[in-house]
């Protein structure tokens, strides 16, 4: 007997998804920061034992779309709501479900649901157990389970529930397959992780990274990306005096890269403006957020 499917991750933005899946996964496939909407596309992560296979696919967190880019992360979010074998619904203590529609759908859904209250490390017994109480009452099928994803408390027992729910299914990839996403897309996501970090307010929400060659040699990657803004301000904010704003994150980029492709690389970065990119169509089908 052979176990797999898809459990979809869906919670609201900052809760912890990425935290997680990658801890559920045991590899950074997702960038985290402390800012919302860390998290702009569906990042999948597959892990396999010898007579199941777990895809966990990370979501955006939900948003009101105020720009078309939010309406393809909207997008993903739906296509997580209709494929998924098992939903992982990831709240935190004292954050009410912001989406009341897509709660809805999770709730009438016959899929079943694992609720995971994060953070609890941050509470105490008392909320975390009101906190269970009221999921419980409004999800009765669900299992709800306390955790916190940064201290891996109860990771074990997602996964334990995760498998004991999993529908018996042939693998649905090829048993040595980590993700579904290119090195080029997981190079782009590092770089974007520094421009959340170094730059503040609204400088990383309008910056998109592309990667636009990646050569690889023996011992050494050469690889050329380009942060696209949407202002000529915004690339000099990027830039900073003298370069050294873009140089720091070059230098970090590059270091979180070669961790995880464990070679060196040469990494070059490049600015440029392309005005209303959140908003265009045909940007956001060359950063592969419309697919149709």
């Amino acid at each position: 007997m052979h176990k797999s499917g898809f459990v979809n991750i869906i919670g609201n933005p900052n809760v912890g998804k990425s935290t997680l899946m990658n801890a559920l996964v045991g590899e950074n496939l997702s960038i985290i920061t402390s800012k919302a909407q860390t998290t702009r596309h569906r990042i999948m992560g597959i892990v396999n034992g010898e007579d199941f296979q777990i895809v966990y696919t990370d979501t955006p967190g939900i948003v009101n779309p105020h720009y078309r880019l939010h309406e393809s992360m909207m997008g993903f979010v739906s296509s997580a709501l209709q494929d998924a074998d098992l939903f992982l619904l990831v709240t935190e203590i004292g954050e009410p479900f912001k989406n009341e529609q897509v709660l809805q759908k999770v709730i009438q859904s016959s899929v079943p649901v694992i609720l995971v209250i994060n953070k609890i490390d941050l509470s105490d017994q008392a909320t975390v157990a009101n906190m269970i109480n009221y999921w419980q009452r409004l999800i009765p099928r669900a299992t709800v389970i306390p955790a916190s994803a940064t201290e891996r408390f109860n990771i074990e027992a997602i996964f334990d529930c995760i498998l004991k729910q999993l529908p018996e299914n042939p693998p649905y990839f090829p048993k040595d397959e980590l993700t579904d996403k290119s090195m080029r897309f997981f190079v782009s996501e590092i770089i974007r992780e520094k421009l959340l970090r170094f730059y503040q307010k609204e400088i990383p929400y309008s910056c998109e990274v592309s990667v636009e060659s990646y050569e690889e040699k023996e011992g050494v990657d050469n690889i050329s990306a380009v942060i696209y803004v949407e202002r000529e301000t915004q690339k000099r904010i990027v830039i900073g005096h003298q370069g050294q704003a873009i140089k720091k994150v070059g230098v970090e980029a590059r270091k979180d890269i070669e961790a995880f492709t464990g070679k060196r690389c040469f990494l070059n970065l490049y600015v440029k403006v392309l005005k209303d990119w959140r908003n265009s169509d045909r940007a956001l089908r060359q950063f592969g957020y419309i697919t149709e």
